[in-house]
């Protein structure tokens, strides 16, 4: 498979100082201004989120890791095919994403993602406030969207991503390594992304962020659980754009000879919502 892992992922966001000290205080994650953007640092590579201030609140680019310049012809192909316009990236970007190579089209919900080889390692490893939790980097993203279908058919048709299982009405979860998933799309009236995922080592990781959580004011939208899928025991906080950010550990890695299924029940134990839960299965 040409794509290996989600890199990074972009957003306009309206308030940075808020996003910035969620990140730092509660979640244990390094912030740094690099040009116009502010830069996550989550492990040794030189970020995985980048924030731009923005009159909105709104994805800006999803970046794929690709494993070599044949790969990215490949796929560069592929998509051409399927009808995608596909742009080179400027060098400014390829330098601020530490990528010897960058292409870039537009999803048909009208994201913009982005396909990159290299990444740029800026530390050893991040720093942590003392004694504070700690990611390990970007685990998975969840897109919901009205166009179900069509993305689908871009993600696993045209860019190879294999389909891991799914929930009844909507939700399909798929893959590009060993990792359960590292996107799951679901059905929505309007685009939107529903959550990112930060890993982290451990549960201890996870408690401490919790407790910083919940010590800082931070809204729980979805209490600690594990996920019946994947298994990963995570919490859920409301982020200053709207949407959710898992904060998880211990997600099950698959092989080849895993079998698509539908999970049924979402979670094991836990995970209440605080709101109400849009993929939530019908009667």
């Amino acid at each position: 498979m040409g794509i290996r892992k989600l890199g990074y992922v972009g957003l306009n966001v309206t308030d940075v100082d808020a996003w910035a000290d969620l990140l730092l205080r509660t979640l244990g994650v390094g912030v740094t201004q690099a040009g116009d953007a502010v830069l996550a640092e989550m492990d040794e590579f030189r970020y995985r989120l980048a924030l731009y201030a923005s009159a909105e609140d709104s994805p800006r680019e999803i970046g794929w890791i690709v494993d070599s310049p044949a790969e990215l012809d490949r796929l560069t192909q592929r998509l051409t095919d399927a009808g995608h316009a596909v742009k080179d990236g400027t060098e400014e970007e390829r330098d601020l994403r530490g990528a010897t190579h960058l292409r870039w089209f537009t999803d048909p919900v009208g994201y913009r993602v982005e396909l990159a080889i290299g990444q740029t390692k800026a530390r050893v490893a991040a720093d942590r406030p003392a004694g504070g939790p700690g990611t390990t980097g970007l685990g998975h993203l969840v897109l919901a969207s009205p166009k179900l279908a069509e993305l689908r058919e871009l993600y696993e048709s045209v860019l190879g991503f294999e389909l891991t299982d799914y929930r009844s009405p909507g939700l399909f979860f798929l893959r590009c390594n060993s990792t359960h998933h590292s996107i799951a799309l679901g059905t929505a009236d309007t685009p939107s992304i529903h959550h990112l995922e930060f890993e982290h080592a451990s549960i201890d990781d996870v408690g401490r962020a919790l407790d910083r959580a919940l010590a800082n004011d931070v809204p729980i939208s979805i209490s600690l659980g594990r996920h019946m899928n994947d298994k990963a025991i995570s919490f859920y906080v409301r982020n200053p754009s709207g949407f959710h950010l898992e904060i998880g550990c211990g997600g099950i890695e698959i092989g080849d000879d895993w079998v698509p299924h539908d999970f049924g029940q979402a979670s094991v134990w836990g995970h209440h919502h605080a709101d109400a839960n849009p993929f939530a299965a019908q009667a």
